[in-house]
């Protein structure tokens, strides 16, 4: 820091009791140290003795006017130099009730720079006690009027922020803990606010921390992404809430402290709103147009196909794009309006469990499935409805159901045709995709309508009244 332009009167006091060279040696450490406080100030600050003139001007002063300390220091008030001549005595009346006045007075009013433009300052005004008990004079405090309204929007804006927001905003410190976190947030965490303070995310997220610590941890490293981002995140489960997933939409800010020579980041500031039900609506209507352009698909390939069985086997081979891993297809020896157990069902279709590939067909009439009690492809026929099922986690629960292994998801739906039951048509999944749902039945059903009529007009059955 250079030299402290400062200047002041002597305080008659400050020697008192001791010898000369010490008295001036503590003086002059007393002075340097307040000029060097006075200078280090982000604020502007001048200071008038009880007469009104000028004792103490530092260099936030200086560089909002222009006018250096030793321009400044020892003129009789700020008339005709700093304040206009119109509003040199508001001004001067001003500072003289601050001198009388308890506390802190605020005003605004314009002052003049050296270079003879004005500037509009927010003051600070507050007496200086003297020794009897008097005012000795009085200190003002000021800044630009714009550089006080952009701190009180920044502190307003916090703590709109911090309140009851319409979105989640957690700040997040370098260990990627919660530092501060609004209500809208705790809500969405499932927690209070002070609870959640500094507690690892992992212990409020099932799925999805490692999303999200990553995305914490570049921000700190690079900087904010150019965009928000849709976050997947599975809650964990805080007082008996069952787990949900969730998708949060989420936006990151790098904060840094602006006290630092060089940026120093104190964390991250992490928007979020819940934008799940919109996501599903979406992923729902993707699914359902991509499942509308298979079936077209489909439609167009079947209807190049001479062989009805053949074309049956394509509608499977476009179902199964995006939908399950595989599919087998059982028919009924002799089909009918209401199969009566015991059912028994031969296998006709059925897709590779190996390399990917059509499905290949079999002659029907062979061995019926050993299916046990209880499996979903007879009880589908039984039923004439879908039948949904799913891994209970034992070690040969698919082989036992005579399916490939490492099937974890079933869904078996009829064929119907013409009023009779031809057979059930079952799609299966693995432990990488989700269960299947009442949507994926509707779709299932709609695919085995196809492969029916396909195998319906094979003409393996005989018309219909026999």
């Amino acid at each position: 820091m250079t030299a402290p332009h400062h200047s002041g009167p002597a305080r008659p006091d400050a020697a008192a009791g001791r010898g000369p060279g010490a008295g001036a040696a503590v003086d002059s450490d007393d002075s340097d140290l307040l000029a060097a406080l006075l200078d280090g100030m982000d604020a502007a600050l001048c200071a008038f003795d009880a007469d009104g003139t000028v004792t103490h001007w530092n260099r936030e002063a200086e560089r909002i006017l222009g006018w250096t300390a030793a321009e400044a220091v020892g003129r009789p008030g700020l008339a005709g130099w700093a304040v206009r001549a119109a509003d040199a005595e508001e001004v001067t009346a001003r500072l003289s009730a601050a001198m009388r006045a308890q506390g802190r007075q605020v005003h605004e009013f314009a002052l003049l720079t050296k270079g003879g433009g004005r500037v509009l300052v927010r003051t600070q005004l507050s007496a200086v006690p003297g020794a009897g008990g008097g005012a000795a004079g009085v200190y003002c405090a000021f800044s630009e009027v714009h550089t006080q309204i952009d701190l009180e929007r920044s502190i307003a804006l916090s703590e709109a922020l911090f309140g009851d927001a319409s979105w989640g905003v957690v700040l997040v410190d370098a260990d990627l803990r919660p530092a501060l976190a609004n209500a809208h947030a705790a809500r969405a965490l499932r927690t209070g606010r002070t609870a959640l303070l500094g507690r690892p995310l992992g212990e409020l997220l099932e799925h999805g921390v490692e999303e999200v610590e990553g995305a914490l941890q570049h921000v700190l490293a690079a900087g904010a992404p150019p965009a928000p981002t849709d976050l997947w995140v599975t809650l964990r489960d805080q007082g008996g809430a069952p787990p949900e997933r969730r998708c949060w939409r989420s936006g990151f800010l790098r904060l840094a402290s602006p006290l630092a020579e060089e940026p120093v980041p104190l964390g991250v500031a992490w928007l979020f709103m819940d934008v799940t039900a919109a996501r599903l609506v979406e992923q729902e209507s993707a699914r359902l147009r991509f499942r509308g352009s298979q079936l077209h698909r489909a439609g167009r390939a079947v209807a190049e196909c001479e062989d009805p069985v053949e074309a049956a086997s394509l509608y499977l081979d476009f179902a199964l794009a995006g939908f399950a891993d595989h599919a087998l297809v059982d028919l009924l020896p002799e089909p009918g309006p209401a199969p009566e157990p015991p059912i028994r069902l031969v296998r006709a279709v059925a897709t590779p469990t190996g390399t990917p590939g059509p499905s290949p067909t079999t002659v029907p009439g062979g061995l019926p499935v050993p299916y046990p009690e209880g499996h979903p492809a007879p009880q589908a026929v039984e039923r004439c409805g879908s039948v949904r099922a799913a891994s209970d986690c034992t070690e040969n629960w698919a082989t036992s159901r005579k399916w490939p292994e490492g099937t974890v998801h079933a869904l078996s739906t009829p064929l119907r045709s013409r009023g009779r039951t031809l057979g059930a048509v079952t799609f299966l999944r693995g432990p990488s995709r989700r269960p299947f749902d009442r949507g994926d039945a509707t779709y299932a059903e709609d695919v085995s309508t196809r492969v029916a009529a396909a195998l319906d007009l094979a003409g393996k059955f005989g018309p219909a009244g026999d």
